[in-house]
């Protein structure tokens, strides 16, 4: 959720996908990964943050920003990445992905969509449960629903069980595309890349297994 790499990651996937219309059918299935799983509902300062996790300087965090909003782009995402902008706490929106994926697949990656745009685009805090119901009712999803999960703790055990899932599987970073459960593409590669990667699993592992996670 707060990846700009999994954003580009999925775009690239999606956009594979529709170059291989007629050639391959798949399933996307969202999972959880948490970057910052203890930070506070009001998140941090995401320069200051960024520089201390990966020891940089705030000259290599923009030239970096400036890559990501290339890459972003080029594939028709606009990426708000500058400075003053914030890191949030995201497992509330995982729970919500969680639950939306339960009601209907495609609506979970509309509405998965969606949330990226109002983080990375409108730097909205994905933390706020008033933003992600109304998102949830934009996406097409149950307004009311959606609230009731995220006011109680529904879903909290799945989530995190799930991440513990795909820790244990050694999936330590993001993003990361598991294909047909055993073919790993790692990071967010451009359109062609997975496409390349899809037709080469395709071709090693005809039967009628489709999910990517």
């Amino acid at each position: 959720m707060a990846c700009p790499w999994c954003a580009i990651g999925l775009a690239s996937l999606q956009q594979a996908l529709t170059q291989l219309d007629g050639t391959l059918k798949a399933e996307i299935h969202l999972q959880p990964f948490e970057l910052n799983p203890n930070l506070p509902f009001e998140g941090e300062d995401a320069t200051e943050h960024l520089m201390g996790k990966y020891g940089i300087g705030e000259e290599q965090l923009e030239a970096n920003r400036a890559a990501i909003r290339e890459r972003a782009a080029a594939l028709g995402l606009a990426f708000n990445l500058r400075k003053g902008s914030r890191v949030y706490n995201t497992f509330d929106a995982h729970r919500l992905l969680h639950w939306a994926e339960l009601q209907n697949n495609e609506l979970a990656l509309v509405l998965k969509r969606a949330l990226l745009r109002a983080y990375f685009g409108d730097g909205e805090n994905v933390a706020d449960r008033d933003v992600l119901v109304r998102i949830a009712r934009e996406t097409g999803l149950d307004a009311d629903a959606a609230r009731r999960v995220l006011d109680s703790d529904e879903f909290a055990d799945a989530v995190r069980a799930q991440e513990r899932h795909f820790q244990q599987a050694g999936i330590q970073s993001v993003p990361a595309t598991i294909v047909n459960g055993q073919y790993l593409i790692s990071g967010g590669q451009p359109p062609e890349a997975f496409e390349r990667a899809l037709r080469e699993i395709a071709a090693a592992d005809p039967t009628p297994k489709s999910a990517i996670h």
